[in-house]
Order: C-alpha cells, then structure tokens, then sequence
C-alpha cells in the first residue's frame, strides 16, 4: 500500500511569489521508497497522493516587523504615513531595530516625498522607472517619527494592516483551502498567516483517504523584502577628459541601456558559504523570483549575466525574459575540470530586447581550446600535462553582435547599419593564478581586436572578471597594457606572458563607472556617489560584497571612440548592505551588486 514516510517544507518561512514544494518521502506499494509524485491520472496499485494547502486565519492579530519580518512589531514611523509610503514599511518590532535601519528606512521619506513634489503622485513600482532628480529630506527626529503600535491608530491615513499571531487549531481560528497541489505559491492575501500542508494516499476506486492525513505547518507568511530603487544618475555626457560634451546630445544618436550582473550560481549560495544569510533567503525559490524582479525591473535593453546555470537558464530565464520581450543567447562553462551535475554547470547569459536589436552573429570563447592551442605551440610535449592542469579552468565568454533598430536622428551615414559587439565574461576567480586571469583577459581581447578590425563597430566589454583594480588584467582593460615592473607578472611558471611588452591591445576601452569618478559640479547624487568611488582607480569601492571579501571584480568596458555614457545606475553604500552583515541578503540576492550604464551611440567620423 502506499504510505506517506515523511513530509517537511524546504524552508519554514514562506515569502509571497516563491512557491513551496514539501518534500514528501513515500513507501511504495513493492517496499520502495520514493519521493516521486504520485498523480490521480496515473495511480500506483490502486492509489494516488491527495494534496491540500489550507491558510489559517486567527481572531488574534498583530502587526509585522518590516525589517524582520517573523517578528512582532511595537512601533509605527509616522514619518512613513505622511510621506504616503505603503502601511507595511512603516512597522519594526523595536526601537533598536528602528534606529539600526534609520540610514536605510530615511532614503524611502527622501524618494517619497520628492515623487510626491514632483508629480503628486505616490512613488512608482519597486524598479519601476529611475528617478533622476534630488530627493527631498523629511527633517524629523528619531523620536519624532515613531510612534507605539497600540497608539497610533489615530494618526493612521487608513486601516491599519493587521495579521495574526495564533496558529493552533482552535474556536479562534478560521481554515480556508487555498490549493490542491503539492506546490502552492503564497500570495499577498497569505500575508501574516500560516499555512497548512496535508497529504494523504487515496483509493482511486472509492476516493477515501487511506489513513490520517499527514500534515506540516509553516510560520506566518512574510511579503518579500522590497530594497530601495536603485536610480539612474545622469554623468552629463561627460567625455573621457572630464569635460562636458554637450553637444553629443543633439549629434549622436541612438540611447541604450546595458546590465551586467553576477547573479549567484545556486550551486555556490551555500550555507556553509554564507552561513550569515537565513536559509530562506538563501534558497533557489526565493532568489529566482527577487532576482527576476530586480533585473526586470532595471528595464535594461541589454542584460549580461554570470553564474546562470543551464537549467535554471532553460527552464527560468529564457522563458521569463522572453515574456518580457527579450532574445536569449546562452554559453556554459566547459567541462574538462567540472565534474557535478552537468545539468546545474553555469554559464554566461546574454539577453537583448527585441525591439531594440536584432541577432547578428555570435562567437563563443572557450578558453580552455586556447589553452590547448597555446601549450601545443610554446610548451615542450613532456611538460604539457602539467601546463594544461594549470591553464585549463573552464571559463569562457560570450560574444554577441547585435544591430540596432532605434533612429539615426542626425547620424552622417544614416543608411549604414549601426552594429555593437557585447563581450560577456566569467574569468578565472583563483587568486594565485595570476598570470592565468591575465592570459584569459588578454585573449579575449586579442579576440575582439580582430571583430573590431573586421568592421566598425562599439563594444562593449562586461562581466566578473575576479581582478581587482590596480591588477594586470585590469591595467590591461582599462590602459592598453600592462605595467612592466608589476609584481603580479613574477608568476608566470609556464612563461606564457613573455615579454610582457606584447600584452597589449588597441580598443580605446574606459571603465563606465569611471564616469563617476571624472565630473565635475556638484549635487546631492553625484556627492554620494563619489564617496563610493576610490579616488585612487577611479573604481566603485565594491561591487562584491561578503564577508570576507569587499572589492571590486565586475565592469563594464566600453570604447570611448564610439559610445559615451549618458547615466550610470547609482552605486550601493556598504553601511547599508552591512545590516545585514554582507550579501547576498533578504533584501539583495546575489553576493554582487548589478552595474548598469546608459549609452550614446557617437556619429561616424567619414574616413
């Protein structure tokens, strides 16, 4: 007979849009165990599984902590009300945790109440649109902007929103079916209430449950962590010198935006790695669906990611993306060194919007051919095993050509077909293979140079390339070359960056977050993005961040001869993200910050 083992939830804190699947272990009518379904349409010796999840709704109510959400609240921000920002938000279950999340919590009053100067209207969607102006500043006190829970009621601009605190089965408690699958999906309506998973071996002849329903409950359900909308700042068409071209508006044409974003292999989000983050956030159901909101809603006409792995690309973003308008183009890793699942492997991910561009061509980089390539040519046969361990790393990129359907509008030869190249990379992440991150960069570059002498066409060149600024491969990217007395080139055990005075390439690139660090004039915005810039390489100060490394690793190179930068997505501050200890977080869920640039085609100079 079939029986029902074991059932628990892969998680005990439901979020609303991550879908739950218990884990169900069955024993089988032969003895086996087994945790495959078992469907109505195809029963086993006479029977199926029978699924139900319920929602329990209490008389007794409470609200809930926005900041941690599993926890009571006692005090309301005033501030939140007044500025019409969503009930919710305004809830924390203590003053400390108040007062912890005031730097973070007073940037929702500042875009609040700038939305509401600006057109009277409440800010948009989470991501919706980039703001572009200052934001105003509510000047109230700690103290002033809070009020208890069980006080505020008269200062409400509505019904306060109440959830319950009562999860046992008693006269007090209301049961409503909200599903008949193993899998349910919490919605808003679910907020605050727990919910009840049964499941039970049926008949199929008479349709009765065989024995007692086994059954497992989940805490209240909490709404996903909404972070504040990271805004596009304009860098006034400010050119590689730090002067204003202003003119560049009205002569060149065609904007477009372009995302690049290590998303977090679920391979790699592991406890063990990131014991600081709760394990709900840390799961494949919850990243998926914080991280297609965030991307989504950057509305990026080019989206390059890293760390996409095949299935999670086939059966997750394709499709995703796809009803969103964009074309999928797709590389994994190679597999010389990799030995999981080949179907979790990772790769880079390429997307574009149909609207925008069209498909060209694409070329694939396999560094792991080149390594071959290169040992057959310069490494003696007895010392080529060892040469390839150390070389052969998996990593690859992903070129795309594209051709753009946006307007001339003033271009010199507007019949000519605008054509841009996108490099998208995951480069080598070992810190004492130095002299092999520097030999993958400079052959992806190598690459492109012969794209660019083939036509005349942008780049643009994005990805992780695990090499902070000052390094080799960064100094090679960013300058044309490498530093000749640079200690990183001392390692070089099979002489494959000899002479040195050949790494070198000709694509005019500069680092788009560099515009940061180049303007001039002041304001609010660009003040606070340049305190999170390093003077020194005019870099962001992170763009990973965990807690045991904070750096930067991840650009986007474009070639200043044909592309200015027109805005830049603002920067995080690390104070914020450190609430949290480091990321990935409920709030952000990959352990990078995505980087997004707003370009200008520039006109064609007649040759």
């Amino acid at each position: 007979m079939l029986t029902v083992l074991r059932v628990h939830l892969p998680s005990e804190i439901p979020i609303v849009g991550c879908e739950i699947t218990p884990y169900v272990l069955l024993r089988r009518p032969d003895g086996g165990i087994s945790t495959e379904d078992v469907h109505e349409a195809i029963p086993l010796d006479g029977h199926f599984m029978r699924y139900k999840w319920y929602r329990i709704q209490s008389d007794r109510r409470v609200a809930v902590c926005n900041v941690h959400p599993t926890e009571q609240a006692t005090i309301q921000c005033l501030g939140c009300l007044k500025s019409k920002i969503p009930v919710a938000k305004s809830y924390h279950c203590s003053a400390k945790c108040f007062s912890d999340a005031w730097q973070h919590h007073r940037v929702l009053h500042e875009r609040a109440l700038s939305a509401l100067n600006e057109n009277g209207n409440e800010e948009e969607e989470l991501f919706g649109r980039f703001g572009s102006g200052n934001a105003g500043i509510i000047n109230a006190s700690l103290s002033g902007s809070t009020a208890n829970i069980g006080q505020s009621s008269s200062v409400n601009n509505g019904p306060t929103p109440v959830y319950p605190t009562g999860t046992e089965k008693n006269s007090g408690e209301t049961w409503f079916e909200v599903g008949r699958s193993r899998t349910y999906t919490p919605t808003a309506d679910d907020i605050g209430h727990a919910l009840r998973f049964e499941c039970v071996a049926v008949d199929s002849e008479t349709r009765s449950s065989v024995g007692a329903p086994t059954s497992v409950m989940t805490s209240r359900v909490i709404p996903a962590p909404t972070p504040t909308p990271r805004r596009l700042i304009p860098v006034n068409s400010a050119d590689v010198m730090g002067h204003f071209d202003l003119d560049s508006r009205n002569s060149s044409f065609g904007t477009f935006t372009v995302l690049s974003y290590n998303i977090l292999a679920d391979t790699y989000a592991t406890s063990d790695t990131y014991c600081y983050c709760p394990t709900w956030a840390l799961s494949w159901p919850y990243r998926r669906q914080n991280l297609l909101r965030e991307i989504i809603g950057y509305h990026a006409d080019i989206i390059c990611l890293q760390e996409v792995q095949s299935n999670h690309f086939e059966e997750f973003f394709a499709p995703e993306l796809d009803k969103h308008g964009y074309q999928a183009l797709f590389k994994k890793r190679t597999t010389e060194v990799y030995t999981g699942n080949l179907q979790s492997i990772d790769g880079c991910a390429t997307f574009f919007r149909r609207d925008k561009f069209s498909h060209v061509k694409k070329y694939e980089v396999e560094f792991n051919k080149a390594a071959q390539s290169l040992t057959d040519a310069i490494i003696p046969a007895a010392q080529r095993k060892v040469a390839l361990t150390r070389l052969i790393k998996d990593n690859i990129a992903l070129i795309a050509v594209l051709e753009a359907k946006f307007g001339s509008h003033g271009a010199d030869n507007p019949s000519k077909r605008q054509l841009l190249c996108v490099a998208n990379t995951h480069i080598n992440v070992h810190q004492d293979l130095k002299d092999v991150k520097l030999w993958q960069v400079n052959t992806l570059l190598k690459g492109l140079e012969k794209i660019a002498v083939s036509a005349d066409i942008p780049m643009l060149v994005c990805g992780d390339f695990n090499a902070t600024p000052g390094s080799t491969p960064h100094g090679l990217l960013a300058m044309g070359k490498v530093d000749l007395m640079h200690p990183d080139l001392a390692i070089d055990p099979l002489g494959i960056l000899r002479p040195a005075s050949k790494l070198t390439h000709q694509l005019p690139l500069v680092s788009a977050y560099s515009s940061f660090a180049r303007m001039v004039g002041a304001g609010y915005d660009l003040e606070h993005q340049r305190r999170r810039m390093d003077p020194a390489t005019n870099e962001p100060l992170f763009t990973n961040c965990t807690r045991d490394f904070t750096g930067t690793i991840d650009y986007i190179f474009y070639t200043a001869d044909s592309l200015s930068v027109e805005s830049l997505l603002e920067l995080l501050d690390e104070d914020s993200l450190r609430k949290d200890t480091a990321l990935p977080s409920p709030e952000w869920s990959s352990d990078h910050i995505a980087l997004l640039a707003e370009f200008r085609c520039k006109p064609r100079v007649r040759r």
